[in-house]
Order: structure tokens, then C-alpha cells, then sequence
């Protein structure tokens, strides 16, 4: 990963362990997806518990291998979105 945007100069680590809200991030659309994919198959075709289970497990696994980058990207952005709130409501007050 590169250290900094080449268009706009974004520094994307910002310090030591900047990246464990992306876990998070990632942790979050896992469990959506896999829970999610899990019980609307099982609503539409009605499998049975242990292939529930086997699709739960492979979905939990692969899923967060897949969205790793774009779960750090979606971090980036929620940083980047709630420092410009911050930047905004300092201006705004009076001195």
C-alpha cells in the first residue's frame, strides 16, 4: 500500500494501528453477508442445518479475504468524512 494519495497527498496511515477500525468495518459487512446469504437461501430454497452451517462457515472465511481492501478504503473514508466534520464545527465557532 502506498504511503500517500499521488493525486490529493493523503497520508493513509496516520499512526501505529490506524487500521484496526477496518477490522471492524470488515467484521460488520462479513456478518451481513454471510448471515444475510445464509437465511435468504435458506428462506428461498430451505436447506437443511448442516448445509446451512457448511455455507455460513465458507461465507465467514472467504468473505473477509475478498473484502479486505475495500474494508480499509470504507475506513479511509469514514476518517477522512468525520476529520472534515470535526475541521468544519471548529471554523463555526466563535473566538
Amino acid at each position: 500500500m502506498h504511503a500517500a494519495c499521488s493525486v490529493c497527498g493523503l497520508r493513509y496511515e496516520r499512526e501505529p494501528g490506524y487500521f484496526v477500525g477496518a477490522i471492524y468495518v470488515n467484521y460488520a459487512i462479513t456478518v451481513a453477508l454471510a448471515l444475510g446469504g445464509v437465511l435468504a437461501l435458506d428462506l428461498a430454497v430451505g436447506l437443511s442445518l448442516r448445509t446451512q452451517l457448511a455455507l455460513a462457515v465458507a461465507a465467514a472465511a472467504l468473505v473477509p479475504v475478498a473484502i479486505f481492501r475495500y474494508a480499509r478504503s470504507l475506513w479511509l473514508a469514514i476518517d477522512y468524512l468525520v476529520s472534515r466534520a470535526d475541521e468544519r464545527s471548529t471554523r463555526r465557532q466563535p473566538r
